[in-house]
């Protein structure tokens, strides 16, 4: 079953590295009827070295790569990685194999509703799928941690579905960076 997995997360990785090099250097929203879920994809290298294109800085800021997309949002109540970011946690975990010296902080969030109890589990269950993800594409175990908040550190203050989507997240931190 593991190895059925490593060929399928290889079939992604190779799609969507194949679809971000026909894009060449535009934008694509990829987002969902929420509209917080846009992917920026382009011709940026996931290791650091030159694309050829005219960003000089560091391939974690790159706003055509899409390892500039640092969050990852969750429906409501779920734990399952949307399709829109298959591609960007495929940049990451290519990074991540490539560069053995970083690591990255898999920080899993909810948003208020629900026990305490239940949004710890529900965070914890994101960050790991995510770390899992990342693992899948060549990132050591040693590369990642993954920390479960629950809805302790919330970005949008309300109660309402416009601030719980964005509270329903996995944000990757890279502590070096």
């Amino acid at each position: 079953m593991k190895m059925y997995k490593n060929v399928v997360m290889g079939l992604l990785l190779s799609t969507a590295l194949a679809g971000c090099s026909m894009f060449g250097g535009d934008d694509v929203a990829t987002g969902t009827s929420d509209g917080v879920n846009g992917v920026s994809t382009g011709g940026a290298s996931t290791s650091g070295v030159s694309d050829g294109s005219s960003f000089s800085g560091h391939p974690l800021d790159n706003p055509a790569s899409p390892l500039s997309t640092k969050v990852i949002y969750f429906a409501f109540d779920s734990s399952a990685v949307e399709p829109q970011y298959e591609a960007v946690l495929a940049a990451h975990g290519a990074y991540l194999a490539a560069n053995a010296g970083v690591s990255v902080i898999v920080e899993g969030h909810a948003d208020e509703r629900g026990t305490r109890e239940y949004n710890v589990a529900l965070s914890e269950k994101r960050a790991k799928t995510v770390q899992n993800l990342l693992s899948l594409q060549g990132a050591g175990e040693n590369q990642t941690e993954a920390v479960a908040l629950g809805e302790e550190k919330p970005v949008a203050i309300g109660h309402d579905e416009s601030a719980w989507r964005l509270n329903r997240r996995v944000e990757l931190i890279y502590p070096a960076h």
